[in-house]
């Protein structure tokens, strides 16, 4: 087998280079595991699952084909460039699943770091906990109250695990739990930081929390003492430009006795690795995130994986319906973090009748035939062309931003991002037709020939971009919005902030890109009273259940979907699968096979 002539990228290519320095003889199946490893990263898998691939050709276009699985891992086995559980080597088999070292190592320090979290016991006054739960959670009339429950959980633990669709009032049960705890005794001494994976889901947070804390049933004390201020997770570590080290590490760990981290979803495996090394010993973490929605772009679906296997021994449940004075369901967990994981099912957002609430779940169950049947009643909430054309589409969007492009006219910051969040495109992809930069490139063409500006002309009253480059400097951040408005002094880029509004020259932002139309992985965290969601013409691995419901739960009002039948059918029948060993390692009853997260679910291979 001749290496050269397979169709590998400039990395996999440095890569075997480099494993050849270590190991001239090195089989050729040994170095295109190693490859095909780097591509599985890639793709968001932690590792190589073996069984998936062995006896097969990994390229159509190329003659290469793979050894059957039990001579690959003979191979794989006999070669210095891998070891096992055991030992260091550039690569690291465990069974079936073939790692990068660096990927075993963060996987395996992760799992061990959370089950000494779960581990923890820390010292609880349950009366005070019970009357602090009643009087905090009081509004609720759902039985069993899942947010009192995660609640209870998340102060008896140090680990709490929180997974909810939109409007399952995540943020309702964090605020609530952390007055929960300040109310315990010494509790008014908690560090407590909050942090999530972007700039602007950081600030969403903090939002939240601000408007939610004012209406407590608590004392003015326990308010003030509510943190209502969130960083990204690199600024929170004390990141160093690109490299991988970080300024809070085990030997030198965060200030906090609790951390909360918002949009867990989006935390891939090594930065997930990374906040749990940081933590000092007794100090409490609490993960909020949908498992239903899109992974991190990164490498590894920990919070699915986290999520796998949750519930409540009988033991568990009995003391929890001691505490919170309702019927607590019991089933026995299957992961060593299960009785941590609570799943928010209510929606306090989506009504009874919603067609954003049933399309969803109708997604999330695979259920492409009542996908369709639901998109078909007719309801307010909802829209489908089934026959989209791309002249037909930007028609739309124009008339979708007319109003708002009017108001930039005016420099008027607070309506301006009031007007542009009221509607917002969001497509499966970059490229294509109906990708992302085709339609800002397509977009904003229009509009300037509507504002009578030359087409060369890159600002102008209006115009939205979103920032690709954390610029700490100016306190900006990859994915944060900035309006183009007009101002006495010139035109002049507006984000939003604490204060109400920044202001920055055109000249001085960092790199950056038009946002009128953003991709469904760009979208996470963010909200829009009304949103079209386009799905590509032809059909594509983007194109999967947890993007099309994460794209359709970005609507808080409406959602008009432009989508071919067939694409729509792929959408909720694709599931994302990523590799990985997370769940394994964290599981009651060790298993061999390889663990791979699907949407909402865990399969074995």
């Amino acid at each position: 087998m001749n290496l050269s002539d397979l169709p590998l990228g400039p990395l996999e290519r440095a890569f075997i280079a480099s494993l050849r320095r270590l190991d001239p003889q090195a089989a050729p199946p040994v170095l295109l595991a190693a490859a095909l490893c780097c591509e599985a990263l890639a793709r968001g898998d932690v590792c190589l699952p073996l069984g998936r691939v062995a006896g097969q050709r990994p390229w159509p276009d190329s003659n290469a084909s793979l050894p059957p699985l039990a001579d690959w891992q003979r191979q794989l086995q006999t070669s210095t460039l891998v070891c096992g559980m055991e030992g260091y080597a550039p690569l690291v088999l465990v069974g079936e699943r073939l790692y990068l070292a660096r990927y075993h190592a963060y996987e395996r320090e992760l799992a061990e770091r959370l089950l000494v979290l779960d581990a923890e016991r820390p010292q609880v006054d349950e009366t005070q906990l019970a009357e602090s739960l009643g009087r905090l959670f009081a509004f609720n009339q759902q039985s069993p109250d899942w947010q009192r429950l995660a609640a209870a959980q998340a102060v008896r633990r140090c680990l709490a695990v929180i997974s909810g669709g939109p409007g399952t009032g995540k943020t309702t049960t964090v605020v609530r739990l952390l007055a929960a705890l300040l109310e315990q005794p010494g509790g008014e001494r908690l560090a407590i930081g909050l942090a999530a994976p972007t700039g602007k889901a950081a600030a969403r947070m903090a939002e939240a929390i601000r408007a939610a804390k004012a209406a407590l049933p608590v004392s003015e004390p326990i308010k003030q003492a509510l943190p209502d201020d969130a960083r990204t997770l690199h600024r929170l570590l004390g990141s160093r430009g690109d490299s991988p080290k970080v300024r809070h590490h085990a030997g030198n760990p965060l200030p906090l006795d609790v951390l909360v981290v918002d949009e867990a979803s989006m935390v891939d495996l090594a930065l997930m690795a990374r906040l749990t090394a940081a933590l000092p010993p007794g100090a409490r973490l609490i993960l909020l995130g949908d498992k239903d929605q899109l992974a991190a772009v990164e490498a590894g679906a920990v919070f699915a994986e986290l999520c796998a296997g949750g519930g409540f021994a009988g033991e568990t449940a009995a003391e929890l319906q001691r505490l919170i004075g309702q019927p607590v369901p019991s089933g026995a967990p299957r992961s060593q973090i299960g009785e941590a994981v609570v799943l928010l099912t209510h929606s306090h957002r989506f009504a009874g009748d919603s067609g954003i609430g049933e399309l969803a779940r109708r997604i999330n169950a695979g259920d492409a035939q009542g996908t369709r049947r639901v998109l078909l009643d007719a309801r307010p909430d909802l829209a489908w062309n089934p026959a989209p054309t791309p002249a037909a589409l930007l028609e739309r969007l124009e008339n979708g931003y007319a109003a708002y492009l009017q108001m930039a006219k005016a420099g008027e910051p607070a309506q301006a991002f009031t007007r542009f969040n009221s509607f917002r495109i969001l497509s499966a992809q970059r490229e294509g037709a109906f990708g992302v930069n085709n339609l800002n490139e397509a977009l904003e063409a229009r509009f300037k020939r509507r504002l009578g500006m030359p087409a060369r002309e890159r600002w102008y009253p209006g115009r939205a971009v979103m920032v690709r480059q954390n610029d700490y400097a100016l306190d900006l951040f990859n994915g944060d919005i900035g309006l183009c408005l007009n101002t006495p002094q010139g035109l002049r880029v507006f984000f939003e902030c604490e204060q109400g509004h920044r202001s920055f020259s055109p000249a001085r932002l960092p790199s950056h890109d038009s946002a009128f139309a953003m991709t469904v992985h760009k979208s996470q965290g963010s909200e829009f009273d009304e949103v079209l969601l386009v799905l590509p013409e032809q059909p594509g691995p983007l194109l999967t259940r947890a993007l099309f419901y994460t794209g359709i739960t970005r609507a808080r009002q409406r959602v008009e979907i432009w989508a071919l039948p067939e694409r729509l059918n792929e959408a909720v029948e694709t599931c994302a699968d990523y590799a990985a060993g997370l769940a394994e390692r964290l599981a009651l009853v060790a298993a061999e096979e390889v663990q791979v997260v699907t949407g909402n679910q865990l399969r074995l291979f």
